[in-house]
């Protein structure tokens, strides 16, 4: 079954690669928990790549797991909450993920435009949305 023609494919694929890019960009800010990365992931994109719980706490274990974060235990009371912070490692992946993403974007705003028909649902400037 082709799924090419379906918005929630194209959402969902876009959704779960910048997902991760956007977890790197706001760890890049500072040390935070998982809550909080979601919460500014949301901000950041307007709700668009923000990572579900389902989502979020698998790209962080892959992170750890990779070196690419460091985790810290802190108690809030009676609960205890990890505190994710971007090692050396991590700070570089950033780095080319961004100069990555950066000139990915170049091309798709490049073409993304060109002999679309603006008047279909979905189009240019929708499809997150």
């Amino acid at each position: 079954m082709q799924v090419f023609e379906s918005r929630e494919y194209w959402v969902g694929l876009i959704r779960m690669s910048l997902s991760r890019f956007f977890v790197f960009h706001v760890l890049y800010s500072g040390p935070l928990h998982g809550y909080e990365i979601t919460r500014r992931v949301a901000s950041l994109t307007g709700g668009c790549c923000a990572p579900t719980e389902g989502t979020i706490y698998p790209i962080l274990r892959e992170l750890e797991d990779g070196g690419y974060v460091t985790v810290e235990i802190q108690a809030t009371g009676a609960r205890e909450r990890k505190v994710y912070t971007l090692t050396a490692r991590g700070r570089e992946a950033y780095h080319m993920a961004a100069a990555c993403w950066r000139e990915a974007a170049g091309y798709v705003l490049q073409v993304a435009g060109k002999g679309h028909d603006r008047s279909r649902k979905g189009g240019v400037g929708t499809c997150l949305s």
